[in-house]
């Protein structure tokens, strides 16, 4: 990729105007500030603008034969300058389908047709110039002009996957989770048009902020939990079971909506051969939902916004079999109170969310499909991992399929937080030492490669920890008050909308008020290995100074713990910053009286390839 310097486009910016750091930037993000889409302070530009749709969803599931019957009707509205003649239709369920090019291991017994479109019409019309291309579909269209509607309507079938769970399928006999159903449009946007990637299993998704009205028709015995708000529960499930569900709305304890005896008896929908299920969502980037006829149901809510006193319902439903699952409502109800009150301290956006037993760990709108794990640590930081997508992706509205740093690297940097929030003996340092590991190696790429060309354990690195260890690494520079500024300058600039990577650099420089290019230059657009040395202790007037080497190019915290003659020990913690003015090497000063004897270098959480030289005897 070729990449510019937008040099005459900065210079109206105060953190821009000097002689520092200034990051390499593609041509068609350099296309948006010339648009003026996008502003180099961070900011959505005046001329800035999204597509959004309105789906109706009418779904008749059959959990015998697990064939999924719709009926979408979505107007699509183009705000975008361009006039639209094609229209671009995303059908994830075909990564099971014989012949589409993917990158997931699926068994054969699952391959099947696919999405099998019975009737397309658009505006009334009966459409048949249309391509289906693995994941992809192509309609043409009349034309759609700037500020105009197109309105089609599906109707389709597939069949749900029984194994090779991805994201997606059968649980067991009895559960199912659902998502990525039905044919949905595909992101148009001011950087790269239409979004064109096809989905391999890999990489995640794109979407734009829609509005969906979904009624899910199963048979009767089948609870059903999705997106949304489920408008109709006095229709499908029995009088106590709504009564319950109620009362945990408004309630900070723990309520057993579905328990064992309702599911012995056989009271928990209501008796027909037929029950249909109808949510509301709006203004969010996905539809999901899951189904089971023998799963317990906990609930509890919590204020999350103190100012206005909305709640949010926090549900746990699950196979009893499992038991890790019964400390999950209590994890889950923590890590949404965290995420209000401590990191990022925003509250809740979403009415509900769902952590549902199924066989993937995979976040959605509202609902989390969780497996079960064998250790009470495991249980924790996947259920706080997978809720805190709840911001990245889903508030934020980004494309996970070429960025997925922008939200990966969010969870993972939650995870480390709210963990020990949960179980304070808990040290999580998911990722730390494969990144340490990788770093400099063949599969070591820069962070802002995109998602799609990543290979080997790069794609695990880049996405997860190294980035996460970025935005750790900013938070203990900054500080926690002018981190969490920052942090919501990005959120309240780009909540809602599609933010890119320079959005997000501005961002946080215009937040903070800081020139933070360059940390993100070295982090984000550069290799190198992770690797700190001690050279040498000497001994000064004041005490000592400890010489620190960096191997790489990437500023590293340097912590350090020194053992004195007398045997006390201390601690010394120096941030980032120390390399802001590209040093190679540092001295850090230690002021004593006595005399040092050791000092050992290296934290949790600031990788190091080579640790031999971690260790300094002082003569």
């Amino acid at each position: 990729m070729k990449f510019i310097k937008i040099f005459s486009l900065l210079l109206g910016t105060a953190f821009y105007a000097s002689a520092q750091t200034i990051l390499p930037i593609a041509p068609e993000f350099q296309k948006t500030y010339q648009n003026e889409t996008r502003n180099v302070n961070g900011k959505p530009g005046k001329n800035y603008w999204q597509n959004a749709a309105k789906y109706n969803l009418k779904i008749d599931f059959n959990p015998v034969n697990r064939l999924l019957k719709g009926q979408v009707s979505v107007v699509y509205t183009n705000n975008s300058p361009d006039t639209l003649t094609e229209i671009w239709f995303k059908l994830y369920p075909n990564i099971y389908q014989k012949g589409t090019p993917r990158k997931s291991k699926i068994a054969e017994s699952d391959l099947g047709e696919g999405v099998a479109i019975e009737k397309l019409t658009a505006t009334g019309r009966i459409i048949s110039d249309y391509q289906i291309n693995g994941t992809n579909m192509t309609v043409k269209v009349p034309a759609v002009l700037p500020g105009k509607t197109i309105k089609f309507d599906i109707d389709y079938h597939y069949t749900l996957n029984e194994g090779s769970h991805l994201r997606t399928g059968q649980v067991d006999e009895g559960a199912y989770f659902v998502a990525y159903f039905f044919p949905r449009i595909a992101v148009y946007d001011d950087v790269d048009g239409w979004n064109k990637f096809p989905y391999t299993g890999a990489e995640e998704f794109y979407n734009d902020f829609d509005q969906f009205n979904a009624e899910i028709t199963v048979p009767g015995g089948y609870g059903v939990w999705a997106t949304g708000d489920l408008k109709n529960a006095s229709d499908v499930f029995q009088e106590q079971i709504v009564t319950r569900l109620a009362a945990a709305e408004k309630k900070d304890e723990v309520i057993d909506v579905i328990t064992d005896q309702d599911l012995t008896t056989k009271k928990v929908t209501k008796n027909n051969a037929f029950n249909t299920f109808k949510f509301e969502a709006e203004h969010v980037t996905d539809f999901v939902f899951a189904l089971s006829d023998h799963y317990l149901w906990k609930s509890t809510s919590l204020v999350v916004d103190p100012k206005t006193g909305r709640r949010t319902r926090v549900d746990a439903v699950f196979n009893p079999k499992h038991k890790d699952y019964y400390e999950v409502i209590d994890f889950a109800r923590k890590t949404v109170s965290s995420m209000s009150f401590v990191f990022p301290k925003w509250p809740f956006p979403y009415n509900h969310e769902t952590i549902f037993d199924g066989l993937d760990q995979m976040e959605y709108p509202m609902m989390v499909n969780d497996n079960p794990v064998s250790n009470r640590e495991d249980a924790i930081t996947l259920t706080d991992h997978e809720i805190f997508h709840t911001m990245f992706p889903f508030y934020m509205g980004i494309n996970e399929t070429k960025y997925g740093w922008m939200d990966e690297g969010w969870a993972t940097i939650g995870e480390w937080l709210i963990s020990p929030m949960i179980d304070s003996t808990m040290v999580d340092e998911y990722g730390v030492q494969p990144t340490a590991s990788s770093s400099g190696g063949k599969d070591d790429s820069p962070i802002m490669t995109l998602t799609t060309d990543l290979k080997g354990s790069g794609s695990f690195t880049n996405s997860y920890p190294k980035p996460g260890l970025a935005y750790l690494f900013v938070k203990d520079y900054l500080g926690d008050e002018l981190f969490t500024k920052a942090l919501h300058t990005y959120i309240k600039n780009w909540n809602g909308k599609h933010p890119m990577p320079y959005d997000f650099f501005n961002s946080m420089n215009e937040g903070s008020g800081k020139n933070l290019n360059w940390f993100w230059k070295t982090w984000f657009f550069e290799g190198g290995v992770l690797d700190l040395g001690i050279k040498a202790v000497n001994k000064t007037n004041d005490g000592y100074t400890v010489a620190i080497e960096n191997k790489g190019i990437k500023p590293l915290p340097v912590d350090l713990t020194l053992t004195y003659s007398d045997g006390t020990t201390a601690k010394s913690h120096t941030t980032i910053g120390i390399w802001e003015k590209g040093a190679k090497e540092v001295l850090i000063p230690v002021k004593t009286t006595e005399k040092l004897n050791k000092v050992v270098m290296g934290s949790s959480h600031v990788p190091d390839k080579a640790k031999g030289d971690n260790t300094f005897n002082v003569n």
